[in-house]
């Protein structure tokens, strides 16, 4: 009798964990609902990363990742939240919910480079996250002033580099595969952005800055500041957005989102806006 009740029990909890699965109780993936219910997208910036998201003379948030953004939460009919992040705790940021997603100059290929839809990403991140594909082409190069002497990587041999910290460049240097140049220089100058970083090679402090070069064609142009991006790279790079890992659903909905904007204009209308023209990898 004994073991007809157990059996009877047995059987009864796992309808009832089949019919929670059925329900969507147990892994299913709600990351949509999640925001749409919330009626907002909460994207985690490094808000002094021009062009791509930093504050204007007016204290105003503004990129050309938030403008792609709105666009994308417009199509979503959802409000875009702009929260400022400690680029070092991004991650931490997104798994603890206080963002929704990773989206600012975030890169795919900061370490060992594997393909992924044709295009070279780190395992690690893909491991750890649910990403997008590439929407923007990038690489890690030096900047140097106006004249300098440094015209190659080797020229920094014994010389002082500054890169930001938590940054792709700095995690390029940190690779294995670039250990010969790094262990090449005399010392290694971290930042907290950019443009700290920038304002110390002016200086003469710092002999080069290790910088994405999307970032800084766009500062030279914009600032009118004499600087010069070597056309020897430590890493191509590449944009995508980051979300937390299994979040499939909302990834897939900017996505869509990003190509159905693509297809009206509206990707090459805010492009050309930040860089002259329409040079993302978004497709219809």
């Amino acid at each position: 009798m004994k073991k007809r009740l157990i059996s009877l029990l047995m059987v009864s909890l796992m309808v009832l964990s089949l019919a929670a699965c059925q329900n969507g109780n147990s892994g299913e993936d709600n990351s949509l609902k999640y925001i749409e219910d919330n009626g907002k997208f909460i994207l985690g910036l490094d808000d002094s990363f021009p062009p791509m998201g930093f504050r204007d003379d007016a204290d105003n948030i503004v990129g050309f990742d938030v403008d792609l953004a709105k666009a994308v939460c417009e199509k979503l009919g959802v409000e875009l939240v702009l929260q400022p992040i400690e680029w070092d705790a991004k991650e931490q940021e997104l798994n603890t919910k206080n963002i929704d997603c990773i989206w600012n100059g975030f890169s795919v290929t900061p370490d060992r480079l594997d393909i992924w839809n044709g295009f070279s990403v780190t395992p690690d991140r893909l491991e750890n996250l649910t990403m997008t594909e590439p929407y923007l082409l990038n690489n890690i190069s030096l900047v140097v002033v106006q004249g300098s002497d440094v015209t190659t990587m080797a020229d920094m041999a014994g010389k002082k580099l500054a890169v930001q910290s938590g940054s792709s460049a700095e995690e390029t240097l940190n690779n294995d595969d670039n250990k010969a140049f790094k262990e090449s220089l005399g010392l290694v100058n971290p930042f907290g952005d950019y443009v700290t970083a920038l304002m110390d090679l002016e200086t003469g402090n710092s002999d080069a800055v290790l910088m994405d070069s999307v970032v800084a064609n766009y500062m030279i142009n914009d600032a009118g500041k004499d600087f010069v991006v070597l056309d020897e790279t430590l890493l191509a790079d590449e944009y995508a957005i980051g979300f937390r890992k299994g979040e499939e659903a909302l990834c897939d909905a900017v996505e869509n989102a990003l190509k159905e904007l693509k297809a009206d204009g509206t990707v090459e209308e805010i492009a050309t806006k930040w860089f002259g023209s329409d040079i993302t990898l978004i497709k219809e």
